[in-house]
């Protein structure tokens, strides 16, 4: 398929700039690819497709104020994106400058610390922060939160709840999971009480998520890599919801893309991992019954991926209606439940 294929027009006036008051009052677009339907609804009504005994999987992760801004030992203004911090001194990052920075040279960053350039790794670069901080501390300290492109305000204190999920507890992602940010504590209670399983996973969302697809057939376009954490716990959860009929759903694609690359791989088990996997449509899925999403950005991967598990032309259907019905797109949008077609095999 042509990256074509997965692009369409949104009024500029539909992307969301900002969070609503409160967070389970967005809208929610169903779309069941069993019987191949689309209704509208409301986030704050999502605990009526649960049932005792399902499995909710949330992502865990923390988003870092990973956006930097400083200067090159020649007094060029850079900007730094950290992507992936390594360990306590060293991290992966995005620099842009007027020219790039060479291996062994010096990046001045706030509060007087500098970091060094070691080289390159893949598309970024690998530096080291001098002196006895450590990264996540240096960011918290002198860091921006990295708000999304197409959010065209500087992050301010609002955003720094908001674009963060009220479950968040591991440190190591530049970009939200979205979807998550619709669920406030009663909601997530509300789930509990009904005996619902609520199991979490870690995905470090990196700054790939934003980048666009550049070639025309996506069979050559090649996914950004990202650390995820799937616990034992919610490996139990799931193989004990799959054996007694009940239904796992995921929220938000890197929950989806965790669950699914560790059940490419082989036998669950709980373990550390990376994952570059790359969801199209004809993709065999093995775990997610359901996903939780956010609208995605036309041409994008994740696009692609909801085109793959609700199907290519549902999703056009889908994306069209939310359109006409003016449902608020991207990280601070609206939200889908997708429920996949079951396997005829």
């Amino acid at each position: 398929m042509r990256t074509l294929d997965f692009d369409f027009y949104l009024p500029p006036d539909l992307i969301a700039q900002h969070p609503l008051p409160h967070r389970s009052e967005s809208r929610l677009l169903e779309v069941n690819a069993t019987n191949h339907s689309i209704q509208d609804s409301f986030f704050r009504q999502i605990g009526d497709h649960f049932e005792a005994g399902d499995v909710l999987v949330l992502n865990d992760t923390k988003v870092i104020k990973a956006r930097l801004f400083g200067q090159k030992a020649t007094g060029g203004q850079i900007e730094v994106m950290i992507d992936r911090v390594l360990n306590a001194q060293e991290a992966y990052a995005q620099i842009k400058s007027s020219r790039s920075p060479k291996a062994g040279g010096l990046l001045h960053l706030p509060g007087d610390y500098q970091a060094e350039v070691l080289g390159r790794h893949m598309d970024m670069f690998h530096i080291r922060l001098l002196g006895n901080e450590s990264w996540y501390d240096f960011l918290e300290r002198y860091g921006q939160l990295p708000l999304p492109p197409y959010i065209e305000h500087t992050a301010d204190t609002t955003d720094s709840t908001r674009y963060q999920t009220v479950f968040a507890r591991h440190e190591g992602a530049v970009a939200a999971p979205t979807a998550g940010l619709h669920f406030d504590e009663a909601l997530l209670q509300s789930l509990i009480a009904k005996g619902v399983q609520v199991h979490y996973v870690t995905l470090h969302v990196g700054a790939g998520t934003f980048q666009p697809v550049k070639v025309d057939n996506i069979a050559e376009h090649h996914m950004h890599s990202e650390v995820y954490h799937l616990p034992e716990q919610t490996i139990d959860a799931i193989l004990e919801a799959r054996a007694n009929g009940k239904r796992v759903t995921a929220v938000g694609t890197t929950s989806l893309r965790t669950l699914e690359s560790a059940a490419h791989a082989g036998k669950l088990f709980a373990h550390h991992g990376e994952t570059d996997i790359f969801i199209t449509p004809g993709f065999e899925f093995k775990l997610v019954d359901r996903l939780i999403t956010n609208f995605h950005l036309p041409k994008s991967t994740l696009m692609m991926l909801v085109s793959a598990f609700g199907g290519y032309d549902l999703m056009r259907q889908a994306y069209a209606h939310a359109i006409k019905q003016s449902y608020r797109f991207f990280s601070y949008g609206d939200a889908m439940l997708i429920t996949r077609a079951v396997s005829k095999k």
